[in-house]
């Protein structure tokens, strides 16, 4: 059965962190780039972070040096580490293969950042 299963998010205050976690089908993790997304309201879902099969990862501009993101092979797992928040970090999250060639998405995790 496919699955992406978000959690974690939440409340946080500006420069505040949270962690998310993704739990993905074997079909959707094994073999495959993962990557995290997010979709702020108003606005088109956009790719935020990468983590290779190699375990290296990629960041796009406006998060790099503040998120990680990482994955458990053992268990179908990839997180996202989110440290120095923004208001502008706020947006439902999605977890996916990088790309997301299946155009499948779970129900992602709402992130609010505010005072």
């Amino acid at each position: 059965q496919v699955h992406l299963v978000e959690s974690g998010g939440g409340l946080v205050q500006p420069a505040g962190s949270l962690r998310l976690s993704c739990a993905a089908s074997e079909d959707l993790f094994v073999g495959k780039d993962m990557g995290w997304y997010r979709q702020a309201p108003g606005k088109a879902r956009v790719w935020i972070a990468t983590v290779f099969l190699s375990g290296e990862t990629n960041y796009a501009a406006e998060v790099k040096g503040r998120f990680t993101i990482s994955r458990d092979n053992d268990n179908n797992m990839v997180y996202l580490q989110m440290n120095s928040l923004e208001p502008e970090d706020t947006a439902v999250y999605y977890c996916n293969t990088s790309p997301p060639w299946a155009k499948y998405w779970g129900q992602g995790t709402q992130v609010t950042v505010s005072s």
